[in-house]
């Protein structure tokens, strides 16, 4: 079996630790899914009976996605050692697959953006409405610091809180943007990820049919 020499062994080793590097980043996204979907502020928001769910798809997405990451990873790993160019095209057809899978949850999540803080608003509003004393208009108060909205607001503020509105819009922002800001960069390994493997299946190829 022919082996790639030259400069070539250096890109073979390169996607070896760019692997191992991606087999990382899977586990960060991993991880940051399961803390958005377990976070007990979120989850204290968005555990009552009719609360949407919207927000959770992206996460679900997002675990779904840094498990299959860490799993390409580790089949990167093989493909590279073993310099397989069967393990190689898996690995890159598996990144296709992945990175399209980001670009379409990405454009989910862009689109859909407006929609879930305004159903999470909406819900919000509904529970205030029917009774503002309840433990989860409470939960609301205490992780957003707020206090009912601009139709309905408090009679009787604490301190310095907002209305709800404005709270949610704010709450909801910042953990899209963890979800956008880790796709984006996934993406961007990606893409690096599918030009190492193309290069070093060639090469892989070209070594054989010398020989």
């Amino acid at each position: 079996m022919g082996k790639v020499e030259g400069g070539m062994k250096c890109v073979k080793y390169l996607l070896f630790v760019f692997n191992f590097i991606f087999w990382l980043m899977g586990s960060l996204v991993l991880s940051v899914g399961l803390w958005l979907r377990f976070d007990p502020e979120t989850v204290s928001l968005l555990n009552g009976h009719g609360a949407p769910e919207t927000f959770f798809i992206g996460v679900y997405i997002l675990i779904v996605a840094g498990s299959l990451v860490m799993l390409v990873g580790f089949f990167g790993c093989c493909g590279a050692v073993r310099e397989s160019q069967c393990l190689l095209g898996s690995f890159f057809a598996c990144l296709l697959i992945i990175f399209g899978a980001e670009v379409a949850a990405g454009v989910f999540g862009f689109l859909n953006k407006d929609k879930i803080i305004e159903d999470v608003q909406n819900f919000y509003a509904k529970t205030y409405d029917d009774n503002n004393n309840s433990t989860l208009i409470s939960s609301y108060h205490k992780v957003l610091n707020c206090c009912g909205t601009k139709a309905a607001p408090c009679s009787d503020p604490p301190g310095e809180s907002k209305d709800c509105e404005v709270g949610i819009e704010e709450f909801f922002n910042s953990k899209l943007y963890i979800i956008g800001y880790v796709g984006i960069g996934i993406a961007g390994v990606m893409i690096i990820g599918m030009i190492f493997s193309m290069v070093l299946c060639c090469a892989i190829r070209n070594s054989r049919e010398v020989i």
